[in-house]
């Protein structure tokens, strides 16, 4: 299959497009400018440069690809998360997730791909009660606080744009393992190693996460298996931060976190820093492993970070 993978350099394209490849496809990958065209021939990819803000030059790469599938992995992150400031520096990101999408899509239609699969989050969701693990059919946060309202909108967006087109949405826990913040390289982790991220609270919120490969197989699984739909692609075990935070200062061999009050945190980390520490809710991984046929190597964070964060 001839596969166009738009975000070949990201987190997870760059661990996407070597499994492709051993798959038997044929990948193009998509980058924004020509200086990054080597690196996408090093993951053994054909490079197509275009801004994805830019309809015609996507729907032109896309149909030069001649795109049986078409793998949305557009992100545009900052090397270091500011929670104070998402809104900030999350507004390229969103435009991609938005405007973005709209055009590979319709790239991907002009050119007959029969496969649309887009990366989306599993932490999206609308709270639920207490102890909740969300399920796709759970509604997304539509009225998220103002912080987080922009990116609220826009994943929605990409997800109605998708699945409108009768895609697939992989809505992708916590990324962790070799590339991705948390690794031994990554932001958090160095946060860790340093002691500059404490556990807020009660340290309740509960993170879904996912190991970087792991999310990457699930993707190559999405292209054959599974109707056009959302799937949660997470780990088996959502866990609180009061145990997954100490344990991955364990495996970093880091000194244990600290405890630090939600209002001494507030002023550092926003409102929204500490929501996702004493708030935030899991995902349930069970329509993704019975529908795309996937199970993940590492079906736990406790394992995964011992082995496989890189």
């Amino acid at each position: 299959m001839r596969v166009f993978v738009a975000g070949a350099t990201g987190v997870i394209g760059r661990r996407l497009v070597p499994i492709l490849r051993e798959h038997g496809h044929e990948v193009t990958g998509m980058v924004r400018s020509p200086e990054r065209a080597d690196a996408v021939r090093a993951l053994g990819a054909e490079p197509a440069v275009a801004d994805a803000l830019d309809a015609q030059a996507v729907r032109d790469a896309v149909g030069e690809a001649r795109a049986e599938a078409v793998i949305h992995e557009l992100t545009s992150l900052p090397r270091r998360i500011d929670p104070r400031k998402i809104e900030r520096d999350f507004a390229l990101n969103d435009r991609l997730r938005s405007e973005g999408t709209h055009n590979l899509v319709q790239a991907a239609q002009a050119a007959g791909a029969e496969r649309i699969v887009a990366q989306s989050i599993a932490f999206a969701y609308a709270p639920g009660p207490p102890g909740s693990v969300h399920v796709e059919s759970d509604p997304l946060y539509l009225h998220a606080p103002k912080a987080f309202a922009r990116s609220a909108a826009a994943v929605h967006e990409l997800e109605r744009t998708v699945l409108g087109a009768h895609g697939v949405v992989l809505r992708y826990g916590y990324f962790y393992g070799p590339g991705s913040s948390i690794s031994r390289e990554g932001s958090m982790g160095q946060d860790i190693s340093r002691r500059r991220l404490p556990i807020v609270g009660s340290g309740g919120g509960v993170w879904s996460f996912v190991q970087i490969d792991d999310a990457a197989r699930a993707t190559v699984a999405a292209l054959g298996n599974g109707a056009s739909g959302a799937y949660n692609v997470v780990d088996d075990e959502p866990a609180p931060v009061s145990e997954w935070l100490p344990a991955l200062a364990q495996a970093l061999g880091a000194p244990r976190p600290r405890r630090v009050p939600a209002w001494l945190a507030r002023p550092l980390a926003g409102s929204y820093g500490v929501t996702t520490m004493t708030r935030a809710q899991g995902a349930s991984n069970a329509l993704a492993k019975r529908e795309l046929r996937w199970q993940p190597e590492h079906p736990s964070w406790r394992e995964g970070f011992r082995t496989a964060l890189g």
